[in-house]
């Protein structure tokens, strides 16, 4: 009962001063005003950033907010929002750019929940993921806008559809006992991805994300990994067999905690379509290849969800505030869940932070692995947990800890340097596995038609 308290709780403290806030769809130049305006209003805790460029040249913009933007601070965690990756699916565009107003004033205010969490994280938003596909769709308008209207980019590829196939050599990593966490990229990736995905790839790469949601539309659901079965061989028609990750369990209470915090996500009937909850496993609804929350899983430290919000794609402004609402509180909650499990230091003898440190968890066969500065985020459900670090030239450390349902435990490890053995007699330590090795035996990939994801 506790636990479903807590969205209404949080949404009271939200609804004391809510500031007034425009409900427009805003073009790719009013997307860039609005993020600087934001940005000039509370300059002292956002940034904004570029990561790159989409096909046509515009920006792939990001507003950071943060008590020290540009900063990382070691055991503050970093969070991320995606939206608009399909170009046509516009609400999570409109909201990334009304929470940005949002947690800007609300801080101005004095809002101590706002305030605590953004002095406690590091929030990396991005509206628009496909700048290029939205220009296409805003073109014809809420009214006369195709269902496939604007969803790519400007070279005709669908981005949830453009990321390396990482599921595949998982799956094999898997029968061979190989690496669970961090599954390398085949050789030629970059010849395989557009631009924009090419930018994700090298954001999520530079930063050390633990929690993130994509924003779509098309069905209102909120969707966990994996996106892709393992069984791909009926390719004409959609696949439901639900295929969970090692951390199924945690995945669901993540989108749980979005659909009972949303208006009516959790009572499961939605857009004719019914998910027990507001959730699914996302090959349980039907298998996807080449997405990209299933890549944020296997290839960094980083839990993504899928967030569907709205039946319609491009709703008409008239609804943008009833979808504000309705979403508010949910996407504050969602954020809040980036500090649960356990967190803490890797470290030498003398203290020096261990970067790439291995955090393996028993019973769970998905590692994480500690950032630059040797601090690390392990999100874990409450209970009790045997826990070991390992890095290549130390003594693995092993430790058993108790999560609680509120704060993150502190579980910090220094780890002592390994005894130094003649050459033949070590054994390879590394955390990844060469490429081709992993590829050799691999079934080759499988395509199937996109639909809404």
């Amino acid at each position: 009962m506790a636990r479903w308290l807590r969205p209404l709780v949080g949404a009271l403290l939200l609804l004391e001063g809510a500031a007034a806030l425009s409900f427009l769809h805003h073009r790719y130049e009013e997307l860039v005003q609005a993020l600087f305006r934001v940005q000039s209003q509370c300059p002292y805790v956002t940034r904004i950033y570029s990561i790159g460029r989409s096909v046509e040249g515009r920006h792939l913009y990001v507003l950071e907010f943060s008590d020290y933007p540009g900063i990382h601070e070691p055991l503050e965690p970093e969070f991320k929002y995606v939206g608009n990756m399909h170009g046509n699916e516009v609400l999570g565009r409109e909201l990334l750019l009304q929470l940005s107003e949002f947690l800007c004033e609300e801080y101005r205010r004095g809002n101590e929940r706002i305030t605590r969490l953004i002095h406690d994280t590091r929030i990396h938003i991005m509206p628009s993921m496909n700048p290029d596909g939205y220009e296409v769709a805003a073109k014809q308008g809420p009214d006369s806008n195709g269902y496939l209207t604007g969803r790519n980019n400007a070279n005709g590829v669908d981005l949830n559809r453009n990321f390396p196939d990482l599921n595949t050599l998982m799956y094999y990593s898997r029968e061979i006992s190989g690496p669970n966490h961090h599954i390398p990229l085949p050789d030629n990736w970059k010849s395989q991805v557009e631009p924009e995905t090419l930018a994700v790839i090298q954001w999520i790469s530079s930063y050390n994300f633990v929690l993130s949601a994509n924003l779509h539309g098309g069905a209102v659901v909120a969707n966990y990994p994996y996106d892709k079965s393992q069984d791909q061989r009926f390719r004409s028609h959609r696949r439901t067999v639900n295929t969970p990750t090692p951390d199924d369990k945690l995945f669901q209470k993540l989108a749980k905690t979005y659909s009972y915090a949303h208006s009516w996500m959790h009572r499961g009937w939605n857009c004719g379509d019914y998910f027990a909850d507001g959730i699914t496993n996302g090959a349980s609804w039907y298998s996807l290849s080449k997405g990209m929350q299933d890549f944020n899983y296997l290839y960094t430290n980083c839990f993504e969800i899928t967030l569907e919000l709205s039946c319609n794609k491009f709703p008409p402004e008239e609804d943008l505030e009833r979808q504000w609402m309705a979403n508010r509180e949910a996407l504050v909650a969602f954020i809040e869940e980036v500090h649960q499990g356990i967190k803490g230091m890797v470290s030498d003898e003398n203290n020096n932070g261990i970067a790439g440190a291995v955090i393996s968890v028993q019973g769970i066969s998905h590692d994480i692995t500690s950032g630059d500065m040797g601090d690390y985020f392990r999100l874990l459900l409450p209970g009790t947990y045997t826990v070991t670090a390992s890095a290549e030239g130390y003594q693995p450390l092993t430790v058993t800890t108790t999560v609680g349902p509120a704060a993150p435990s502190l579980v910090h490890f220094q780890l002592k340097q390994e005894v130094l053995r003649k050459p033949m007699e070590r054994k390879a330590s590394g955390t990844r596995m060469n490429s081709k090795a992993l590829q050799k035996k691999v079934v080759p990939r499988a395509t199937r038609r996109g639909t809404q994801r």
